[in-house]
């Protein structure tokens, strides 16, 4: 029966998708988003464009690593690219340490004057090999430590490169200077690049002569990591380039697509990118399935002849590009594969921060009985070049085998729509990627949990996604309008087009598997901030998305550390920060503890999932633990001693205003959940206990009109963005007033691009001006605080998935990118959710 209506629903929506345009966006989308998402699956399966146009360069994953996707479309016999670039075509004159390691001379003692100019005597440096960098770095072959390094690397030249085409290339982390024979080319701010490219101008190159030349650079490292590569190359001539670009006329990024439109000459072409990442169907967000659709329509009268071409590159397997790979060509059940991934396939063993997938398989797919459609595995030139000239693919070379970047063929999906009128013709493209292992679980290694413990395979997959095609698109559609509808109510039009752009931002930076239990697990992975797993205060900010969209998976965050204490692993009476680096989940390795961030963030949670389903039973498994923890905050919470919180990049703080209030807030929740498990007297000593700390927290915070940072420091003040599930759930434990004061101060501290997390320095946290704007008493408040969030999100020139660290004068990311907590941002709506049920 369960089946008969699933196809019956599968045949009404078909035939409702085919009077709905699904590649027009549903709304206009007026906001520029940092970094566009393309492919949003996990948080290595994952491709954004960070440029205002899909053909202004190439597209990468979160990491900045390129992850190449390239489109183009042929009309007529002209070929417009829509999407991509593809790669130079370079001779290297200086290797890079991906090639080769580059010996050079190098000091990191402060050297005289002069020292980057090509006479300089640099006889007392020492001699080693590039790379350098600490240790954690990719082709480092020299360590550095130090806070500064400098490099004179000396090559020989014996003919004139003024009128070549030349490039140099660099990766540095952080500060970075670069100097070709005294003259400089290259000077960074703070920042961190890989593989940057820039062509040399005419009056660079003059500076280039016969004989001995000297490249001089200088990197100061200001935190973390530290790296220093560079080489130099010659553009060689290529026929093959897909040079015309066609003209971007729009982008919209909604909660599951992303929108585009082009004009390709005579014909438009409209771009569709889907992950149906729905969340009330767990093997929907846990299939590593993606969508591109392309629409082409005739634009005047006539008729025109159109291919479509789309193409990537086995770099989207590797973790570094030297590393060996295999491209083959594989059928089932009436579909053709492409299939490619590395040669080593080493399962889970790669973890850390900025790293990039080195196992599993990536698929594209086309179906085998369609004449029109095909694919092919064949070298990056000539596949471009047979699709100029004739519209079609290289015959494949099945097995291609790669050793470097400079190697890798185009894994390419072509189709032929032939004639094309105004009317139109469409297609799709599915892409995706078998991890085969996704997490190391307390020492077993996990599947994904849509393989159903390897019930089902990646063929299936595929089969069932090309049968849901019109259903899907059609139900990721309307949930995406509903959603939109949903967040303007709550929060007005710039909100919901905020929310609109973090939705696959937030669930993507997750995995989903289960335990030996059976017990659904829902991972996060601490993008670019540390690369923990699970950890407890990023499921906290994240929260409001998924308590809204299904609290099962709010559970899936709690679960594993709930097991980590209650197996006897971790035996603190606090809950760990994490369970490792990301995917090896074995038990915490964060350095330090944050004891009454952990247990408030557990606490609270837990009591939201119990308010929200309406019963306690989730809560009622972990009892035991939750009643230490909460005893834990009733002894320690009020006046936290010195202690990382959340915010731990802002340091230690004892006396923690905010933290404190974050204590009481979780002794309000056990008491709740007491009451809902008629644990009576229990509810009411605990509400009565955090009652009575709020009236202590509000004369040690007390500062006239506002509220301090820590009880013990008068003049500064801080968001109390944890009292916003005070006014969630009408708790009333804290005075109304102490809201109503705070967001009046909280105006007259507003930047440009927002307000300060706190009177210590100018950085802000937008998941927590978010939560601190929704303790506003009206809408036309609220929306005074989200639109200097908006403008961020809007001018911010750090083109990355967007930063919820950032700077409030300049806009700029301090740090952090494609991190789940911008689920966060999501409270508002959480909020007028909760407050609609309860009317």
């Amino acid at each position: 029966m369960k089946k008969l209506l699933i196809i019956t629903a599968l045949v009404c929506l078909g035939i409702h998708a085919q009077a709905t345009d699904l590649f027009k966006s549903s709304q206009d989308i007026k906001l520029r988003a940092p970094s566009v998402p393309l492919i949003t699956s996990d948080t290595y399966f994952a491709i954004w464009s960070p440029y205002n146009t899909l053909t202004e360069g190439n597209t990468e994953h979160w990491t900045a690593e390129e992850h190449p996707l390239i489109g183009a479309l042929r009309v007529d016999g002209k070929v417009y690219r829509f999407m991509g670039k593809d790669k130079l075509n370079l001779e290297t004159l200086l290797p890079m340490a991906n090639q080769k390691h580059w010996e050079t001379k190098f000091t990191m003692n402060q050297p005289s004057a002069g020292w980057e100019k090509a006479e300089f005597n640099d006889a007392n440096w020492k001699t080693g090999k590039g790379a350098f960098g600490t240790k954690d770095m990719r082709y480092i072959n020299t360590e550095w430590n130090t806070k500064d390094i400098w490099v004179r690397r000396t090559f020989e030249l014996d003919r004139d490169l003024t009128k070549e085409t030349i490039y140099l290339r660099y990766s540095h982390d952080d500060v970075f200077e670069l100097y070709l024979n005294g003259e400089k080319l290259v000077a960074t701010d703070y920042s961190w690049n890989n593989d940057v490219t820039i062509e040399l101008s005419a009056a660079a190159k003059k500076k280039f002569r016969k004989g001995t030349n000297v490249i001089a650079a200088h990197c100061q490292n200001t935190t973390g990591g530290a790296y220093l590569d560079f080489g130099l190359y010659r553009k060689q001539p290529v026929i093959s380039n897909f040079t015309q670009e066609a003209i971007q006329k729009s982008v919209d990024v909604l909660p599951t697509q992303t929108f585009y439109t082009f004009v390709c000459g005579p014909v438009e072409l409209d771009l569709v990118f889907t992950a149906p990442l729905l969340m009330e169907d767990i093997d929907l967000i846990s299939t590593p399935i993606n969508y591109i659709s392309y629409r082409v329509r005739s634009l005047d009268k006539k008729e025109h002849d159109v291919q479509v071409y789309i193409e990537t590159t086995p770099q989207l397997t590797v973790h570094q590009p030297s590393q060996p790979t295999i491209s083959t060509m594989v059928s089932h059940n009436g579909m053709n594969y492409i299939k490619s991934g590395t040669i080593d396939q080493p399962y889970t063993i790669r973890k850390g921060d900025g790293v990039r997938i080195d196992w599993g398989y990536l698929y594209l797919s086309a179906p085998a009985n369609e004449a029109n459609k095909s694919l092919s595995i064949g070298n990056y030139y000539g596949m471009k070049q047979e699709f100029i000239s004739t519209g079609k693919l290289m015959p494949t070379q099945d097995n291609y085998i790669t050793r470097n970047i400079d190697d890798m063929p185009a894994l390419a999906y072509t189709e032929n729509l032939g004639k094309v009128n105004r009317t139109g013709k469409d297609g799709y493209l599915m892409l995706g990627y078998d991890d085969i292992y996704s997490i190391e679980y307390f020492y077993k290694r996990r599947m994904a949990y849509w393989k159903h413990n390897g019930k089902v395979t990646i063929f299936d997959a595929f089969d069932k996604y090309k049968t849901a095609y019109p259903f899907l698109m059609n139900r990721c559609r309307e949930f995406d309008k509903q959603l939109l509808k949903d967040a303007e109510q709550a929060g007005g039009k710039e909100y919901a087009e905020i929310c609109a752009l973090v939705y696959r931002h937030a669930i993507t930076a997750h995995k989903v598997i289960t335990d030996d239990a059976g017990n659904l697990l829902f991972l996060s992975k601490e993008n670019h901030s540390n690369g923990c797993i699970n950890t407890v205060d990023l499921t906290y900010p994240s929260a409001p998305l998924f308590l809204i969209y299904n609290p099962e998976l709010m559970k899936g965050m709690m679960t594993s550390i709930f097991y980590y204490s209650e197996s006897g692993r971790w035996n603190k009476p606090y809950p760990a920060h994490d369970l490792g680096t990301y995917p090896i989940a074995n038990g915490q390795l964060y350095g330090e503890d944050m004891p009454v961030e952990e247990a408030g963030n557990m606490v609270i949670l837990a009591a939201a999932i119990s308010l929200i389903e309406g019963n306690a039973s989730y809560a009622e498994k972990h009892w035991e633990t939750l009643s230490t923890w909460a005893n834990y905050l009733l002894e320690n919470g009020l006046d936290p001693q010195n202690q990382l919180c959340t915010d731990d990049f802002a340091g230690h703080l004892a006396h923690n205003a905010n933290l404190s209030m974050k204590a009481i807030m979780a002794i309000a929740g056990y008491g709740e959940i007491a009451r809902m498990l008629g644990k009576d007297d229990l509810a009411a000593k605990y509400n009565q206990a955090a009652k009575k700390l709020a009236i202590e927290w509000e004369k040690m915070a007390n500062d006239g009109d506002h509220y301090k940072l820590a009880f013990d420091k008068s003049g500064t003040w801080s968001q109390k963005y944890n009292m916003v599930w005070d006014k969630v759930f009408n708790w009333n434990i804290f005075p109304s007033q102490i809201a109503e004061t705070e967001v009046n101060y909280y105006l007259t501290k507003q930047n440009k691009y927002s307000m300060p997390l706190d009177s210590r320095k100018d950085y802000t946290k937008s998941d927590w001006v978010l939560w601190s704007a929704c303790l506003a008493k009206d809408q036309a408040t609220f929306e005074k605080f989200i639109a200097p969030i908006y403008v961020y999100a809007n001018e911010t020139t750090s083109r990355v998935p967007i930063s919820d660290w950032h700077d409030t004068h300049t806009g700029k990311m301090m740090n952090f990118k494609a991190r789940s907590v911008v689920g966060g941002y999501y409270m508002k709506l959480l909020m007028e959710k909760i407050h609609t049920t309860k009317q």
